[in-house]
Parts: structure tokens; C-alpha cells; sequence
């Protein structure tokens, strides 16, 4: 019997320091229109919590979350300080127009390398930006075949997994 999937993302959410900073970052920079601002005070984990919870729309209808906390304690005690590392990331898929105008607009907003880089992996290319709250986006166009490679993934995915626990971590990215 096959399990019903999530239907898709509804959203992800993070902290932020700053609601208008990441406002102009999604907004102006990256193009994601702000579709909800929630004032809230609700009664979160032992506490009456005054927040501002914003959404940024994806065009499937998923979103970005971001939260604020009205006290300074609140927000001390919820944030998201964690080891930065480029391999804890969000991935979109894009169109190939859009990652070339989402390059011209960060390239136009100021950043450069280390907080916006391009790699080829070969079945795709990603274009990665940090955001003002230290999340790493990335915007990926995938490879003309892109079924194709699906498909052979899929079917090899076990396979392959297996070879890698036994220790064989030979590259099986036959695209780059």
C-alpha cells in the first residue's frame, strides 16, 4: 500500500532579527511579494509572546516564514544561532529567465562572493545567496534532461546508497 505524500510546502519558517531588513531582502532583492503579516500575542511555551509572523509567497502557493518577537528576552530565547554551513540550505526550482534576473538583482543589491556563488553540479546549476538572517537559498535551474536523470536516480537510489554505506564513494554524477 502506497502512503500519501505532502502535497507540497506550505512553509518554512526562521527567526529574524529584523522584519525590514528581510522584507527588502525577499522583497526587493529576491522577489518573493510579502502575502501576510500576523501580529500575534499568544501563550507560547509557558509565556505570553507578542510576535510578528510574516510570509513570503512561493508560486505554488508555499512560503517563507519569518518570526519576531516584540521582547528582547523572547527573542533571545527562540533565536536560530547554529553553526552556518552552505550544506544547511532551501532549494527552488527556477526557470533559467529567472535565475539570470535574480543574478542581476543580488549582483545590483551589493553581494558578492562568499554570500552569492554559482555552481555547476553537472544535472543542474545553483545559484546560492545568504539571506540577512544567515539562511542559504538556492536557486536552481535543473539539466535539459532533467527526466531522464530523474528517472535513473530513482531507479538506482537504493543501489547507490548502499554502495556508498559499504564504503564505495566512487561519484556516480556522470553529468558533470
Amino acid at each position: 500500500m502506497s502512503q500519501a505524500l505532502p502535497l507540497r510546502l506550505h512553509h518554512h519558517a526562521w527567526i529574524t532579527d529584523d522584519q525590514e531588513a528581510t522584507r527588502r531582502f525577499y522583497e526587493d532583492v529576491i522577489g518573493l511579494p510579502l502575502v501576510a503579516t500576523w501580529s500575534e500575542r499568544d501563550v507560547l511555551f509557558g509565556a505570553e509572546r507578542a510576535y510578528s509572523h510574516t510570509f513570503y509567497g512561493l508560486a505554488d502557493g508555499g512560503a517563507l516564514a519569518f518570526f519576531q518577537f516584540a521582547d528582547a528576552g523572547d527573542q533571545k530565547e527562540f533565536a536560530t544561532d547554529i553553526h552556518f554551513t552552505p550544506f544547511r540550505h532551501i532549494a527552488f526550482k527556477v526557470e533559467q529567465e529567472a535565475q539570470d534576473a535574480l543574478r542581476a538583482r543580488i549582483a545590483e543589491a551589493g553581494y558578492a562572493e562568499p554570500d552569492t556563488y554559482v555552481i555547476d553540479h553537472g544535472f543542474c546549476v545553483s545559484l546560492y545567496i545568504t539571506d540577512p538572517n544567515a539562511l542559504m537559498l538556492e536557486f536552481v535551474v535543473d539539466h535539459p534532461d532533467a527526466e531522464r536523470i530523474d528517472t535513473e536516480r530513482r531507479t538506482t537510489a537504493h543501489a547507490d546508497l548502499d554502495r556508498w554505506l559499504a564504503g564505495d564513494h566512487t561519484s556516480n554524477n556522470t553529468w558533470r
